[in-house]
């Protein structure tokens, strides 16, 4: 990583419930929590942010969100989100199968047309040499009110914050998902 993380005792005392989540739900403190906590008002403010784009009334469905999440991961190259939004995107879905067809979503038929639409804005937004067009957004709105649009837009805004941030220092996997390699796959 670019950047050292400190020893647990070192951090806030107001941090140590986070902390102590992500080791109850993970098994281990995520490395991310840890860089962000190195500055304890941008770790509590993107912490709020995450809980309200990932809460169970959301209009996005969990296994959209997990997709939008690996996909702007993958288009970002950060490693730390592409293993941990798989491990959750192969547990809402309930197999690895999207997980590995993902990066080739245009030629697969297990996405359907709504996470199809998803996946075309999520790549709208997310790469610099795109846009959304009208086209685009008009699918979207196929699927979602102006509410939802606004919710799904802020989701992708705030994955490409966050594997832009873990990509930029070198933020490691930890080992939540086992990706196939090319010679697992021969």
């Amino acid at each position: 990583m670019r950047v050292s993380v400190k020893s647990l005792k070192e951090y806030p005392l107001f941090l140590k419930p986070f902390f102590w989540s992500q080791k109850k739900r993970y098994g281990e403190v995520l490395m991310p929590g840890l860089v962000w906590g190195r500055v304890p008002k941008l770790f509590s403010t993107v912490a709020l942010l995450y809980g309200a784009l990932d809460r169970k009334s959301s209009p996005l469905s969990p296994s959209l969100r997990s997709l939008v999440t690996v996909r702007v991961s993958q288009i970002n190259w950060c490693e730390f989100c592409v293993d941990i939004n798989s491990m959750t995107l192969a547990n809402r879905a309930g197999s690895m199968d999207k997980v590995e067809a993902l990066d080739h979503w245009k030629e697969s038929e297990l996405f359907d047309e709504k996470e199809r639409a998803v996946l075309a804005y999520t790549e709208a937004v997310t790469y610099s040499d795109q846009q959304v067009t009208d086209d685009i957004m008009a699918e979207v709105k196929k699927y979602f009110d102006d509410d939802g649009v606004v919710e799904l837009t802020g989701l992708i805004a705030f994955q490409n914050l966050s594997s832009k941030f873990n990509a930029a220092l070198d933020v490691p996997a930890q080992g939540f998902c086992k990706m196939p390699t090319p010679k697992d796959t021969e």
